[in-house]
């Protein structure tokens, strides 16, 4: 009697549907994610009264200020202003900044390059720092490189951002004279970035355009300092989280498999620990960039560094909360969709996460 094939059940296909599924759901999630945020940052910008009020109270009289209130609008039931605000959002109108009457969505895309170019170079710094001796410290376990570099991770996420920018400053612009102390530019680039007809705003790519070294080279410059202050407070961070899953894989049972089959401890390192030590790194990653973005703040305030922290800091001491309104809802934005890309990332690199 011939026997029957085994049946055998197509095998599902994981990409297509339960990733699908899983990377749609995610996605829907950054809706009530945003509106949740943009309905506090509301509420809380008007616990204190309304913001002609807040900014223009004692520059203008009772009548002036009363009618500016009423245009605006602000003498309506918050109810009113918050549906209100809502619609303007829909149609990509964030409002009118108060004190110097630009639009909002004119200050996000003027200095939002800035501060996504800074986020950019010191997450470089914080990967290659963070990745690097986190990798030395695993390697070199419970030894003294171990011990300075554990130490060095304290320090990094320890020391406030602003004091840790001082520090820099005052040791390679005022002590070595190396570096530059503050801005984005020298005058002289600033007049050359002049000349481009369709400037991005990062001044990296602007100075390529210009096809100048000279520029490039100044615009590293100005770089450096504050690209350090922010990354390095992110970089200690990773290096505490390589060196521990680091450990934690290099102990497991494949890793001492492996080296009873004679394999290397480089080749265990880099071949057999490593890959599954990146997976925390990559999940929390989107925490720290969110924690990156809050940094700019201050960073961005210490060497005066005109980004999205710099204005931020500018509106909140003239009290405008329209514009401060503006700012948080765009770095709120930007850290969901972040979030959503690395949480897409880590499903595709751990098999653990189930969807």
């Amino acid at each position: 009697m011939k026997a029957k094939p085994s049946e055998t059940k197509p095998k599902k296909n994981r990409i297509s549907s339960g990733f699908f599924k899983f990377v749609v759901v995610r996605f829907l999630l950054i809706i009530p994610t945003i509106f949740i945020l943009v309905t506090i940052v509301f509420f809380v910008m008007r616990a204190t009264g309304d913001p002609i009020t807040a900014a223009l109270g004692g520059r203008l009289t009772p009548q002036e200020l009363q009618a500016r209130i009423h245009q605006a609008g602000y003498d309506r039931p918050l109810i009113v202003q918050y549906a209100e605000y809502l619609g303007d959002l829909l149609h990509g109108d964030l409002g009118t900044t108060l004190t110097d009457n630009q639009p909002v969505t004119t200050i996000l895309t003027r200095y939002g390059a800035a501060t996504f170019e800074l986020a950019f170079l010191a997450l470089i710094i914080a990967l290659i720092v963070g990745i690097g001796l986190g990798r030395i410290a695993a390697r070199r376990r419970d030894h003294a490189p171990d011990a300075a570099i554990r130490t060095f991770a304290i320090l990094c996420y320890a020391t406030p951002v602003f004091f840790l920018g001082l520090l820099l400053k005052l040791i390679f612009s005022i002590w070595l004279d190396w570096l530059p102390s503050s801005g984005r530019s020298s005058l002289e680039s600033e007049m050359q970035f002049g000349r481009l007809v369709s400037p991005t705003g990062f001044y990296i790519i602007d100075a390529l355009q210009l096809g100048d070294p000279a520029v490039l080279l100044d615009v590293l410059q100005h770089a450096i300092l504050p690209a350090l202050a922010l990354g390095l407070l992110t970089a200690g961070v990773f290096i505490r989280l390589v060196r521990t899953n680091v450990i934690s894989t290099y102990t497991s049972g494949y890793v001492e498999a492996a080296r009873s089959r004679g394999v290397s401890e480089k080749r265990l390192l880099s071949k057999h620990a490593w890959k599954p030590a990146l997976i925390p790194i990559i999940t929390v990653m989107g925490m720290q960039i969110a924690l990156m973005l809050a940094g700019a703040v201050p960073t961005e305030t210490t060497f005066e560094w005109k980004g999205l922290g710099f204005m931020l800091s500018t509106y909140l001491k003239a009290r405008d909360f329209v514009a401060v309104q503006g700012i948080v809802i765009l770095i709120a934005i930007i850290v969901s969709v972040v979030n959503f890309i690395v949480d897409v990332i880590s499903a595709l690199i751990d098999p653990r996460v189930r969807y």
